[in-house]
């Protein structure tokens, strides 16, 4: 008998399918979730597989688009909005803004969020404008170094960390995917840990997965490696009381393989990537669910 494999997307069913039936029921600052504390998930990332969410539609494109942005060190909404990306908008209204007591940032400066971090860590921050090349520290470079020095690649100190406590009260939102590692092993096989403090289970854990999967897959492109493994550590997954029915018709949906990723061009350097240079293949999927996204 053929054997069948079990396919990755299931281990997301089957916790969406817990914290529903099981998860404490809480109301916090943005509404009422049901909750789950601890999850893990693993996704292969060999042979080109990106685990895309197969049993609704993921704009993986718009997916994309965050990450480079987040790796360019870009704060600025208006770079995602030029690019009809529209996932940051609901935080960057004067209204939200100074709700955060951000009253000295114009309206879609998001303040020293994930890019910020992740290519100039605890800069001061004047405005999402400001050219901070030089400054700060490049925690993402100092990662792409140590990856493309075989002496130094298997390192256990390949972090990347978002969450600064020095800078949290300027950001528009505090980082909910906090924390991420690299680690290669048998000599050039890539794999990353995300440990994730807050999860929207219905919106954000499908775009954060493929997220980290593509930076995974980005990275080992970039340093002559070779994508392995995607492991997703969870903390507080949750899910939101308007989501309930949508997601009960997501599980029930079968998910299809997970589809193919092509990266066309390698450059010497990783601010130079762009969406054309990625490629989907045989991504198929079941129909769009759209959900309200709490801000």
């Amino acid at each position: 008998m053929a054997h069948r494999r079990v396919l990755p997307e299931n281990q997301y069913l089957h916790l969406l399918k817990n914290i529903i039936n099981n998860g404490a029921k809480e109301v916090g600052r943005n509404g009422t979730t049901y909750s789950r504390i601890g999850g893990m998930m693993r996704f292969p990332l060999e042979n080109n597989e990106i685990p895309l969410i197969t049993t609704k539609k993921l704009a993986w494109g718009v997916c994309l688009k965050e990450l480079l942005w987040f790796i360019k060190g870009d704060t600025n909404n208006k770079t995602l909005q030029q690019q009809n990306v529209k996932i940051w908008n609901g935080n960057a209204t004067r209204n939200f803004l100074d709700s955060r007591n951000l009253y000295h940032l114009s309206q879609n400066d998001l303040g020293p969020v994930y890019g910020h971090q992740w290519r100039f860590w605890n800069a001061e921050y004047k405005n999402c404008k400001t050219d901070y090349t030089g400054q700060g520290i490049d925690q993402l470079q100092n990662i792409i170094k140590k990856l493309q020095n075989k002496n130094t690649r298997n390192s256990r100190r390949l972090i990347l960390s978002s969450w600064n406590p020095e800078q949290i009260n300027e950001m528009a939102l505090p980082p909910c995917h906090v924390l991420s590692q690299f680690h290669v092993t048998n000599q050039n096989k890539l794999s990353c840990t995300l440990y994730q403090r807050s999860a929207d289970m219905g919106l954000g854990v499908p775009f954060n997965i493929a997220s980290y999967a593509f930076l995974t897959h980005l990275l080992a492109k970039h340093c002559d490696l070779e994508a392995h493994e995607f492991i997703h550590f969870l903390g507080n997954a949750h899910v939101y009381d308007d989501h309930v029915e949508h997601l009960k018709e997501q599980i029930t949906q079968v998910p299809y393989h997970p589809p193919k990723l092509i990266i066309k061009n390698k450059y010497s350097n990783i601010n130079d990537y762009k969406l054309a240079d990625f490629q989907i293949k045989d991504y198929k999927c079941h129909e769009k669910i759209t959900m309200n996204m709490r801000v």
